[in-house]
């Protein structure tokens, strides 16, 4: 029963998987602090408000509406999602583009039986098992 978990645990995914989530916690805490102190007050002095702007809300009917808070966390939102995709998913696609091209796919034809695709030097369709006559590959191509 440990020996399951232990193995589990020393698999690679659930690790990075781990750091990833503690890393982003901390890379959110660090956006929040900078929409906070420098964004959100930008934002107030753009739109002529004056003091914490995140603490700005408006009522109607006896209910509080807090505008500012959610303008703070959509910001930081954004900003969380502009760096993770500018400074992670792009240089990643890249680098996969260039340094892991994509292998070219085998050339595919139909069952003759039961139309589902299968390699043209396939001898047998792995869907229905009918025998099948290859096609010829020309030499060099």
């Amino acid at each position: 029963m440990l020996k399951g978990f232990r193995d589990f645990m020393m698999r690679g995914n659930v690790v990075d998987m781990g750091v990833g989530i503690v890393i982003g916690a901390a890379f959110t805490g660090v956006v929040n602090g900078f929409v906070k102190a420098f964004l959100t007050p930008l934002v107030g002095l753009v739109t002529g408000a004056t003091g914490d702007y995140s603490s700005k809300v408006f009522h109607v009917g006896g209910v509080t509406f807090p505008y500012g808070d959610f303008v703070n966390t959509l910001i930081s939102f954004l900003m969380t999602a502009a760096v993770l995709y500018f400074c992670v998913v792009l240089p990643v696609t890249k680098a996969s583009a260039r340094y892991l091209p994509k292998k070219p796919k085998a050339a595919k034809r139909p069952c003759p039986e039961c139309l589902t695709e299968i390699p043209e030097a396939a001898t047998r369709c792995s869907a229905c098992t009918a025998v099948v006559q290859p096609v010829a590959v020309p030499v060099g191509g």
